[in-house]
Order: structure tokens, then C-alpha cells, then sequence
């Protein structure tokens, strides 16, 4: 009995090592924490402003850090430590999430992770925060543009928070598709034919003689039945509520004590 509870002991004592390394909480509160300097002073203010409206008008608290090191930890622990720690979301509803940014160094890779608090794992499971990281994060920060990536990001977190669309129609929007049957079929069966017709007897279409306007006409056919292969738009309703000018819902008076409970998913570039 005595190891087991020198065990716990020592458990609880790592754990607060670990947690002693974590950035203390802003102070005066803020939503964004840019400790690794890859927002410009505007894109802060204007990134702040959206997320505190939003927590205004929903109570769902979406925090953006950036660290410019992990100091040694995965960045799944050190995002869930984090949020945890802070105490993102309220205590009783538990509707926090935390995005979470190491940026591309000389030396290191850059990492991303998005930790979702307990209240909102339903709405935005492990599966859709992998996704959001890889369709709506990592295409910005390769071309080093760090609050595109991380302004879309947070507006689809908004609107699956809110419900305006869910993750099913989200995964379908912002996958990479594939090619539906009965296009294939028409393709085959009737542009097909007409191009190569009108090549054999030299007809004349829109385009003059010998015109390659069916190619065209069944290549738009495919490119237009391919789903996205980068960032959603289709459900973009919701981002003009959030941050759109000078006009606010309130302001954040501080995070509530939310629990996570190590949802989420992340990635790097």
C-alpha cells in the first residue's frame, strides 16, 4: 500500500513539473496569446475581437496560443496540460477548445493541434479537428501565412459550434472527393462519342473546325464534380458575425475552469 501511494505521490509530483514549465495564464485575460510572435499587432486585435464576440454570444471559448517551443513535450500533451491548466471554457459546461501553434523553425518543424474540451468533443470530434488542421491550418502555414491559417480554422470551429453545419457535412465539403458514377457514365457514353464523331467528320462547333469544345466541356465535367482539396468555404455564414469591425457582443472576463480530457488532433508542416 505504501508504494502504490509513493507511486501516486510521485505521479502527482511529475505532473506538476511538467505543468511548471506551461505559460502562466494572460493577465489582464486575453484569447490570444502570441508568446511566439507570428501575429502582427492588427491580426492579434482583430483575431481577439472575433473570439471574444463569439464567447460573448455563445459562451464557447476558443483560445488561440503560440509557443515557440514545446520544451521537449508532444505537443497533444503539452496542448491538453494547457488548456487544462488555464482552465479554457466554462466549469460547467465544459465548452472550451484550444488552438495550440508551434511555428517552423531552422531547426524544428512546425506542429499544430487543436484540444477540444469535453462539452464540445460531440460536435467537433478527433476525426474533424484532424481535418480542420490539414484542410483549413497546415495550407496556410506552408505558405507562411499564419493567421489565414488559424483564422479559418477558428471560423469553422464557430460554426460547427454552433451547429450551423455538423461534421458529417463538413467531412463531405472539405474532403478530397471522388468522382460520382453517373458523371462517368455520361462522360463515357455521350462526350465521349462526340468527340471523337466530330473528328471523324469534320464538323464545325462553337469553337471552328475540328473544335475541342466537348474536351473542355467533359474535362470542366470532372473538375467540377471533384470536392475540395483544400479550404472550406462552402458553410461560410457565420464568419461575418464574429469580428467584423468595430462592433462588439461583450468581453471575456476570463476563462471557467473547463475540463479536457485529451480530445483533439493536430499536425505539422
Amino acid at each position: 500500500m505504501k508504494r502504490v501511494l509513493l507511486f501516486l505521490l510521485l505521479l502527482v509530483a511529475a505532473y506538476q513539473l511538467m505543468a511548471a514549465d506551461l505559460p502562466t495564464r494572460p493577465d489582464p485575460p486575453t484569447l490570444v496569446t502570441d508568446l511566439a510572435n507570428i501575429l502582427s499587432p492588427a491580426e492579434e486585435q482583430q483575431l481577439e475581437r472575433k473570439l471574444v464576440d463569439f464567447f460573448a454570444a455563445t459562451s464557447n471559448q476558443i483560445a488561440v496560443v503560440s509557443v515557440p517551443d514545446l520544451q521537449g513535450n508532444a505537443i497533444a500533451d503539452y496542448a491538453v496540460q494547457l488548456a487544462h491548466a488555464w482552465g479554457i471554457g466554462s466549469e460547467k459546461f465544459d465548452n472550451g477548445l484550444l488552438i495550440l501553434v508551434k511555428p517552423k523553425t531552422a531547426d524544428s518543424r512546425g506542429e499544430v493541434y487543436i484540444a477540444v474540451g469535453y462539452g464540445l468533443e460531440g460536435v467537433i470530434p478527433d476525426a474533424t479537428s484532424k481535418q480542420i488542421v490539414e484542410n483549413e491550418m497546415i495550407p496556410y502555414f506552408q505558405n507562411n501565412d499564419m493567421f489565414g491559417g488559424i483564422n479559418q480554422a477558428s471560423t469553422v470551429v464557430m460554426e460547427l459550434a454552433q451547429g450551423e453545419y455538423n461534421y458529417q457535412q463538413y467531412a463531405k465539403n472539405s474532403g478530397s472527393g471522388g468522382f460520382n458514377p453517373f458523371i462517368i457514365i455520361i462522360i463515357l457514353f455521350f462526350v465521349l462519342p462526340v468527340i471523337f464523331g466530330s473528328r471523324r467528320k469534320g464538323v464545325y462547333t462553337a469553337g471552328g473546325r475540328n473544335s475541342s469544345l466537348p474536351f473542355w466541356l467533359a474535362l470542366g465535367m470532372l473538375s467540377g464534380n471533384r470536392g475540395h482539396g483544400g479550404s472550406f468555404s462552402d458553410f461560410s455564414s457565420g464568419s461575418g458575425r464574429f469580428g467584423g469591425g468595430g462592433s462588439s457582443f461583450g468581453s471575456f472576463g476570463g476563462f471557467g475552469g473547463g475540463g479536457f480530457g485529451g480530445g483533439g488532433a493536430g499536425g505539422s508542416w
